[in-house]
């Protein structure tokens, strides 16, 4: 089964090893939670693009921000939104974030 772009494919990753891990992060949060209307999908990323680098999770970061430009996030907000954690998570955290940032926004 090739990876869900819309899920990030959680049962393909880790489905072997944590089956139920993984079904709870396709089913409820992207089934779920990402589906609910009450907030739009670009605001859910930013929020969680947000929060992943408040928090130092770089791991994800690559797939949430090309998620966010799915989601209609523009590259420069995406940037923006890194500067000015910059001063609120901290500047090891947001230039960490810039790294995998370049990554994705310039495919290198």
């Amino acid at each position: 089964m090739p990876e869900n772009k819309q899920t990030g494919g959680g049962r393909e990753q880790f489905g072997d090893i944590a089956p139920a891990l993984a079904g709870y992060s396709e089913d409820v949060l992207f089934g779920q939670v990402w589906e609910n209307r009450d907030l739009s999908g670009r605001d859910r990323s930013l929020v969680t693009v947000a929060s992943l680098i408040t928090s130092g999770s770089t791991e994800q970061l690559a797939f949430h921000l090309g998620r966010a430009r799915e989601n209609g996030v523009s590259d420069k907000e995406l940037i923006e939104t890194i500067t000015h954690l910059a001063f609120y998570a901290g500047w090891p955290r947001a230039m960490s974030a810039l790294t995998v940032a370049r990554s994705v926004l310039t495919g290198s």
